[in-house]
């Protein structure tokens, strides 16, 4: 079962692209750090100081300023991430975000497809406002 996230973003895709695989600019908008550029075939460690958590995720498949693919999850629920970064002709970027690997028998589901969604909706904001106004003090303020 597939979870789809979907924004625009002021900015051309280079720059959105760069803001996602770039380790020195992850930190401005999502995850406290990240280990390393992202690229195929690597496995980086991902690292959320606010809420002490810590884990890794596998880059599957790299298209530069189009797509990202990485598997991430525990191991009974692994889950299947890809970006997706359509520039339109006003040098805007349409970012799509579909998350697979739910398990739909699961009686949690909603719970978790709505969480998921959540997080989506959220780092795409903080990704907006970091791209088009240099906004960096969002990251983890979003309290549960």
């Amino acid at each position: 079962m597939k979870n789809v996230t979907k924004m625009k973003i002021a900015k051309p895709a280079i720059e959105v692209f760069e803001a996602l695989v770039d380790q020195n600019k992850i930190g401005n908008y999502w995850f406290s750090s990240s280990s390393e550029r992202w690229e195929e075939g690597k496995t980086i460690t991902l690292k959320y100081n606010e809420y002490n958590a810590e884990g890794q995720m596998e880059v599957v498949e790299i298209e530069m300023n189009k797509k990202i693919v990485f598997k991430w999850g525990p191991a009974e629920e692994v889950h299947t991430v890809t970006i997706t970064l359509n520039e339109t002709e006003q040098s805007n970027t349409i970012i799509e975000v579909v998350e697979d690997g739910f398990i739909e028998e699961d009686d949690n589901l909603l719970l978790k497809m709505l969480d998921n969604k959540e997080g989506w909706v959220y780092m795409l904001t903080c990704l907006k406002g970091y791209l088009e106004n240099g906004i960096n003090n969002l990251r983890a303020d979003l309290v549960k």
